[in-house]
């Protein structure tokens, strides 16, 4: 029973300390929640312009590498076809 409290209170403290490291980056970058909603909406908004994408499957993070700060985003692409632009 030990083993099962080890691993529960384990996995309980690693999302405690992705939560806290998504509170200090978004307080580093000064961007909010709602700041990162809108730039994922404008980014899916351009990039769908060119290529189809899944717009539900998008996901936009902000994220630390040592002293570094990184905005990732996975979009996932719909097809291979190329949409014309102008």
């Amino acid at each position: 029973m030990a083993a099962w409290r080890s691993r529960r209170s384990g996995r309980s403290a690693n999302a405690a300390k992705e939560r806290l490291k998504l509170v200090l980056i978004h307080d580093r970058t000064d961007l909010t929640p709602k700041a990162v909603n809108n730039l994922k909406n404008e980014l899916m908004e351009v990039i769908s312009r060119y290529i189809a994408i899944d717009p539900e499957a998008v996901r936009i993070a902000v994220t630390q590498d040592g002293r570094e700060q990184r905005l990732v985003a996975d979009i996932p692409i719909k097809s291979s076809t190329r949409r014309k632009i102008g």
